[in-house]
């Protein structure tokens, strides 16, 4: 769609030639002679600029601009003006104005004002849509889990997200801290600024300190250029500490006097500079432990674990693994070109038993390779891995046969049990959503009002038309 374009001038020769300047270079042009004429073309036009001369015949140029920016207030707006006017040009500037340029317009300079705000518009829109889109990929909703410790996750999340305290993510590899540090930091108030990632345990010993907060040219041999630090770029957003645990004690040393002062000076600098940042820190150690061991600071544990949440291993989760193995096929199956109704019940059985070393992350692994080796419109247990497969749980030989008698609860009726309770949680959201409406909690189900009906008679849930 081609950008389009109000001038507003009472000068009909001066309407012409930007009419023909600016559609011969490709952009939808409107013109209005007046003040309300422009601001009842506007309401229709949706201009993304506006060519505004100040001395019209019915308004003051000042006006139209207020009336123009309190309707729509995304509109660019550039000042046509004459020498003696210059000073309100300025003044409208400060309103919100783009830019202004003293007649006689030279053609080439209107061509670039306009060209660099409708960029500048361009660039603008793709920031709100990546950031806008980075705000629903981790919104709290986008983190799969109903299992009774997902749901203390989720209740701390919120409650850590409405504060400015620093966060301690605990949890072992493959959990998801990062994840969840990044839902922190994109449903708290510091949602706009930028959320940088540090890997402590992957920097050097002796860059630690640039790493962290930058370095002056020349404040050492290989520095040939000066650095901006993680913090300094971290400033009105977050910085997610990732395997904190891993940093020597004289980076903790480091670490702690920035925490405590908010404030940082460049390796080879003097200038203090400022910094307003939320710090989360994620390890998969024991820090606490650590600190009673003289391993870690202890006062740099204290200064980091304000706030604590520790995330609990998929083997403490399992009722969890059917939603994610579904959440990870739908998010598969465009990228591999493949359409997967679900998983049998033999491979979801054996899903249920692995104990997960590597967690969520493995999981979403496992569920990538048997959608790669799936010959089916469903995953079946020979598509699992090696490893899945041939693993023998607690009622099993080792060949993965069942063993009788063996274990107070029966896989099945275990796995049965996660099924029924991820039923119930689905029917519950669909009637939230539908506001009690059974009929519309149904269709967002793919159900049948009868069948929905039967299922919440043998869930018992009790829920007013």
């Amino acid at each position: 769609m081609k950008p389009k374009i109000l001038v507003i001038d009472d000068e009909r020769n001066i309407r012409d030639i930007f009419s023909l300047l600016l559609g011969d270079h490709g952009y939808s042009v409107d013109t209005a002679e007046t003040g309300e004429e422009a601001i009842a073309k506007a309401k229709v036009f949706s201009p993304d600029l506006v060519l505004l001369d100040m001395n019209l015949p019915d308004l003051a140029g000042l006006d139209v601009l207020a009336r123009l920016k309190e309707s729509a207030p995304e509109t660019g707006i550039i000042i046509i003006t004459a020498y003696g006017t210059i000073q309100s040009a300025v003044e409208a500037t400060k309103l919100g104005a783009y830019a202004y340029l003293e007649k006689p317009v030279d053609n080439e300079e209107l061509l670039l004002t306009v060209s660099r705000f409708l960029e500048l518009k361009s660039l603008k829109r793709e920031v709100e849509e990546l950031r806008s889109e980075l705000t629903s990929r981790y919104r709290f909703a986008n983190i799969v889990g109903t299992s009774g410790g997902m749901k203390s996750v989720f209740q701390l999340m919120d409650k850590f997200a409405r504060v400015d305290g620093t966060v301690l993510v605990t949890g072992e590899s493959g959990t998801g801290k990062e994840l969840v540090a990044r839902a922190i930091h994109f449903a708290s108030p510091r949602q706009d600024g930028p959320f940088v990632v540090v890997n402590c345990g992957a920097i050097p010993r002796d860059l630690i300190e640039s790493e962290f907060f930058g370095h002056v040219k020349g404040a050492f041999t290989d520095a040939r250029t000066e650095k901006t630090g993680t913090f300094e770029l971290a400033h009105r957003g977050t910085i997610f500490l990732d395997e904190v645990g891993e940093l020597s004690q004289d980076a903790q040393v480091k670490l702690l006097r920035a925490l405590g002062e908010r404030e940082i000076t460049k390796v080879g600098g003097t200038r203090t500079i400022p910094v307003d940042v939320r710090v989360i820190a994620a390890t998969n150690k024991n820090l606490e432990d650590q600190a009673n061991r003289g391993i870690f600071r202890e006062d740099l544990y204290f200064r980091l674990a304000v706030l604590s949440l520790r995330l609990p291993p998929l083997r403490e989760r399992t009722e969890d693994i059917p939603l994610l193995a579904e959440h990870f096929i739908r998010k598969f199956e465009k990228e591999l070109g493949k359409e997967i109704r679900g998983i049998s019940g033999d491979a979801l059985l054996k899903l249920a038993a692995y104990p997960w070393p590597g967690n969520v992350r493995e999981l979403e692994n496992v569920i990538y390779e048997a959608m790669v080796m799936s010959e089916g419109d469903r995953l079946e247990m020979r598509a699992l891995p090696l490893r899945i497969r041939s693993f023998a749980g607690p009622d099993e030989d080792e060949g993965g046969r069942p063993v009788e008698g063996r274990g107070p609860k029966p896989l099945k009726e275990a796995v049965q049990g996660i099924t029924e309770q991820t039923e119930k949680e689905l029917i519950l959201d669909a009637l939230r959503q539908a506001g009690g409406n059974r009929t519309r909690a149904a269709a967002i189900l793919g159900v049948s009002r009868k069948t929905l009906f039967n299922k919440m008679t043998l869930f018992r849930i009790g829920w007013p038309e």
